[in-house]
């Protein structure tokens, strides 16, 4: 069940999600609610690439929520994911970001487990033979190291990404994202071996749903970032397409670039700068792929943990780790894939300048969350608006909307406001559905996994 004390319900104007409280990004009840409903239950959160642990013993340390977890390939190939949580005293025992290892070992008082998870050694299980040749202390005659493993997460993964869940009553990972979303995740993740090209990590200031809300926000590209607007990468006159799952929480932005000669239809617009020109004009060599299908850019969102990118010839996943209600750990993983040419890896990797926390673009999107959720800090009672476009949640076929902000909301809503029922929350897509109800701890699966330790850190 939610251990946190309840304060009163949210005031949602209008009734329905175009008017979001202030106080869904500031109240620390609401932010463990959030935890508890979405990353630890019924839920999938991204954890990684197959392609960042390729050997076995390879680990990898991020995190689900809040919660330190190890991604691990062990000895036959197998890939799991742990808990940084060891079995004897709770401490987080891997503090290593990458590495690898034949076992998982504990400092503080070297209990040993394998790869995937399991408990292979306590010191003086048996206790210490003393001068009389007595036996003195060890665990009790009924300990059984097989109930004391780290704890193990119910892992899918899908064209080289992994998924991980605390819930082992979770629905597959496939109806988690629904077909209309499935589809645009398989155009970037085709089967094609993928090649890691390098990380971006930075902590910023506002409350994790901020960066859902960003990627959800279609037009405010063609606003805010003067490199789109004046390169014409990501403009409001683009030929594009919003589309959700049917419950609203995924969606998928898609963009293609238009010719670039329409400069005076965004003239007006603030952030654009006639004059701007780039040093090296090498970052705008966009090469079209065929794998694209036409698209020049898709944005897609899995709630609540992931950003799945391209921007042109750029692909990254972007990793949401909360920290508190009031800022959240990202992580980009930019990647490229195995058969690509020397030439697309150096674009990749050029293109890549326009991401991550010193980013052309996405420099700007970390400052005006962090203004956002200074305001919400001060004005509690307040509320956003997010009614561009309408107040109905439905896809659409221009950038000039706000619908994939308030379908967000709509499952948010269902999903939060539902009651407790058997210890555990309904999962909802709407403020009035009834949907499965979510899965139990998962300290009592039986899925193997690995494990490593440490606090996500940007």
């Amino acid at each position: 069940m939610d251990s946190a004390p309840h304060e009163a319900p949210l005031r949602w104007e209008a009734g329905g999600t175009s008017r979001i409280p202030f106080a869904a990004y500031t109240r620390d009840d609401l932010h463990r609610q959030e935890l508890e409903r979405f990353f630890y239950r019924g839920h999938w959160c991204y954890v990684g690439l197959e392609a960042e642990i390729p050997n076995p013993g390879d680990f990898k340390r991020t995190a689900v929520g809040e919660r330190s977890v190890i991604l691990v390939r062990a000895q036959d190939g197998g890939i799991h994911v742990v808990e940084n949580v060891c079995a004897h005293r709770g401490m987080a025992f891997c503090r290593e970001r990458h590495g690898n290892r034949k076992s998982f070992t504990c400092p503080y008082h070297q209990w040993n487990y394998n790869l995937s998870g399991k408990l292979m050694g306590v010191p003086f299980r048996r206790g210490v033979r003393d001068e009389a040749g007595e036996m003195q202390g060890g665990m009790p005659e009924d300990f059984k190291p097989e109930d004391h493993g780290l704890t193990r997460l119910k892992v899918a993964t899908r064209g080289g990404v992994v998924f991980a869940s605390f819930d082992h009553e979770v629905e597959s990972l496939e109806d988690f994202m629904g077909p209309v979303i499935l589809r645009w995740f398989d155009r970037l993740f085709n089967g094609r071996k993928l090649k890691i090209l390098g990380y971006n990590r930075q902590r910023i200031p506002g409350n994790w749903k901020l960066m859902q809300e960003n990627i959800k926000d279609p037009y405010h590209p063609g606003l805010l970032h003067t490199w789109f607007v004046t390169f014409g990468l990501w403009r409001a006159d683009n030929k594009s397409q919003l589309v959700m799952d049917e419950r609203h929480r995924h969606a998928a932005m898609i963009s293609t670039r238009g010719q670039q000669g329409a400069a005076s239809q965004v003239t007006q617009v603030s952030s654009f700068k006639e004059k701007m020109s780039l040093e090296d004009a090498r970052f705008l060599d966009i090469v079209p792929e065929p794998w694209w299908g036409g698209p020049t850019a898709v944005m897609t969102t899995l709630f609540p943990s992931v950003i799945l990118q391209q921007q042109v010839n750029s692909v990254s996943t972007r990793h949401i780790q909360p920290d508190g209600h009031g800022a959240f750990f990202f992580e980009w993983t930019h990647f490229g894939f195995e058969d690509d040419t020397e030439a697309m890896q150096q674009r990749r990797l050029r293109q890549a300048n326009l991401f991550g926390p010193a980013g052309f673009v996405s420099a700007d999107d970390g400052e005006v969350i962090e203004l956002s959720q200074m305001a919400f800090e001060s004005k509690p009672g307040h509320r956003a608006l997010a009614e561009l476009g309408g107040r109905e949640v439905a896809d659409a076929d221009h950038m000039v909307t706000e619908t994939l902000i308030r379908g967000m909301y709509e499952y948010w809503r269902g999903v939060m406001e539902a009651p407790e029922e058997g210890g555990a929350a309904q999962a909802g897509g709407s403020p009035d559905a009834t949907a499965a109800q979510a899965g139990g701890p998962a300290a009592t699966a039986a899925a193997p996994s690995a494990s490593s330790e440490g606090r996500v850190a940007s």
